[in-house]
């Protein structure tokens, strides 16, 4: 029957014989259908397949969207079988037995589920993602997610809220959520979203374990549990989100990307998703990027008073480059949108090269950056500068070649702005050296470097002297001594506004150094990160420690964020 499809399908013209001997040497290797094949391999859209079955073999389509499968019929029919066969059953009228199925030409399924319900049986046409997607609905207890997910909470939420979905390649298509929030698995999903907003959450894990899956937001920077969910929803929540973000559901042996957009009453949220195969199910990570943010204020983002003045002044040059480095997510591209706000205007030329485009940045000409048909960063700088740019914002330096072309920009009488991951300031020199550039060329384009963490700042509406914290303690800190006795610390009791954490928001920390003559020196003779540093603080520079140990003394974080996020100075004192 497969060799007969897939000249049905050549004949046709829908697919051409070197595409049927890939699908079918594919068919072979993972004992798969046919058409399952053509589809993985991306020779056939799946409802075109579904279509030309229809008409070939004399079946109705049917489009799964608004089933909802009776849980007599999940009673009737084990989920193995479907599982096995790839159908799924519709309804009961009579003696009389309706299923769609993805293979019209396997009979042994039709027989299957005539022995088994003692019924005669009616075939329909559907495509395999929406029969998976139906079968993991249907068969996961429903009395279960109710308990998880009750009707009356949010209900408004979910129906108003519309949830668009799309790949990274195709446009987004709107789903009717209305109609979806009826399904316990896809309201469960929807409320995951909703709550992560309301939380202001980051990033949304979800983990499967051997007797449960785990469900936890980062907030704020740190990772906090949500719930946990019964061993059953392993497969039923991965298979969803892969439908939402239009990624290959019978694919588990390998890691997916993809992207879901998702607008609720008040905010368009940008979801990327990541799909990774583990010992007990898949997990999924989901970043979101909130698409109507408001772009930040300079100003706002932790810099202390002499700090934003040297980053400002670099900023506004004509040319040159300024580099902002950090762990991932310590910040570093919202500090690149403030001073790119801060210089936009109508006599200004601004384009950047990103992955992920953050913020939509009015009179901003922002590139994504797809490495899958290869748009790199390195390739997207090149053309940006045929396009007469005045600043230039390129995401990330992760090569020389991105570095030798940002660099020769900087040089050229462009104003380029890029990040690097490296611990402090000094050692992005140390990284470019590394990188192959040469130092004469790092010395001429770099004005300031900036390195930058994020510390969660004490919840203002619970902020209550901390007695635990001692003299000692805070001398081990490194906090000047004739501080001490005018240090009050603080901490946060918990309370509803900070969800009980005692922290409400984030702040950078920061360290600025400008490439001064006497540090260029120091470059071009070779010196290290460790002697750049010392140089850079005899000249003013304040550390991380230091731009830490200042809010704490303020009352504006804790100690232990202090420690968390700087490392001590001690090392580099004489």
């Amino acid at each position: 029957m497969s060799g007969k499809l897939g000249e049905l399908l050549v004949s046709q013209g829908l697919i051409n014989r070197d595409q049927l001997t890939s699908a079918l040497e594919l068919r072979n290797k993972n004992k798969t259908r046919l058409g399952a094949a053509l589809v993985q391999l991306g020779h056939i859209n799946e409802k075109v397949l579904a279509t030309f079955l229809s008409k070939q073999y004399g079946l109705s389509a049917i489009s799964l969207d608004d089933v909802r499968i009776s849980q007599d019929l999940v009673k009737l029919i084990p989920r193995s079988l479907c599982e096995r066969h790839c159908l799924i059953p519709l309804g009961i009228e009579g003696n009389r037995l309706s299923i769609a199925l993805a293979d019209p030409t396997n009979v042994s399924a039709v027989d299957d589920v005539r022995f088994l319900s003692n019924m005669d049986v009616d075939v329909y046409i559907a495509t395999e993602t929406a029969i998976r997607a139906a079968i993991d609905t249907a068969y996961t207890s429903t009395t279960e997610l109710e308990k998880i997910v009750p009707l009356q909470e949010d209900e408004e939420d979910l129906k108003t809220s519309n949830i668009e979905i799309a790949s990274l390649e195709q446009a987004a298509v709107e789903v009717d959520t209305e109609k979806a929030g009826e399904k316990p698995v896809i309201r469960l999903i929807n409320k995951l979203f909703l709550e992560a907003v309301r939380r202001k959450a980051s990033d949304i894990h979800i983990e499967p374990f051997e007797s449960y899956s785990r469900i936890r937001f980062r907030i704020d920077g740190a990772l906090y549990e949500l719930m946990r969910l019964p061993p059953q929803l392993k497969s039923a929540i991965p298979t969803r989100i892969k439908v939402m973000s239009s990624l290959d559901i019978s694919e588990k042996r390998l890691p997916q990307d993809g992207r879901i957009q998702v607008r609720t009453r008040h905010k368009k949220i940008d979801i990327r998703v990541s799909v990774l195969p583990t010992m007990f199910g898949e997990k999924v990570v989901m970043r979101l990027l909130d698409q109507g943010a408001t772009t930040p204020d300079l100003a706002a983002l932790g810099f202390e008073e002499e700090q934003l003045k040297v980053f400002r002044t670099a900023a506004s040059q004509p040319y040159g480059m300024v580099l902002v480095t950090g762990p991932t997510g310590s910040g570093k591209s919202t500090t690149l949108y403030a001073a790119l706000s801060e210089l936009n205007g109508p006599d200004v030329n601004i384009s950047t090269v990103e992955d992920p485009v953050e913020y939509n940045m009015l009179g901003i000409n922002q590139v994504q950056m797809k490495e899958t048909i290869g748009l790199s960063f390195a390739a997207a700088l090149r053309s940006l500068l045929r396009q007469d740019p005045d600043i230039i914002m390129v995401g990330e330096i992760r090569d020389q070649e991105t570095a030798e072309i940002a660099i020769k920009a900087a040089l050229t009488g462009h104003m380029v702005f890029s990040t690097l991951h490296t611990n402090d300031a000094p050692s992005s020199v140390s990284r470019l050296l590394h990188m192959g550039i040469e130092p004469f060329l790092i010395t001429a384009a770099l004005s300031v470097v900036q390195a930058q963490r994020l510390v969660r700042v004490i919840c203002e509406n619970c902020a209550e002297a901390d007695d635990k914290i001692t003299k000692e303690m805070i001398l081990a800190a490194e906090l000047p001594a004739h501080w001490i006795d005018t240090c009050k610390p603080m901490r946060g009791k918990g309370c509803d506004r900070c969800a009980k954490t005692g922290y409400r928001g984030r702040q950078g920390i920061f360290e600025v150094m400008p490439v001064t003559e006497r540090i260029r020196e120091m470059v071009v003779k070779g010196a290290n990160a460790d002697q750049l540093k010392k140089a850079a603080i005899e000249e003013g520079m304040m550390t991380l420690r230091q731009s830490a140990l200042l809010k704490f003394y303020r009352g504006e974080t804790t100690l232990e964020e202090v420690l968390n996020n700087s490392r001590p100075d001690t090392d580099l004192k004489t």
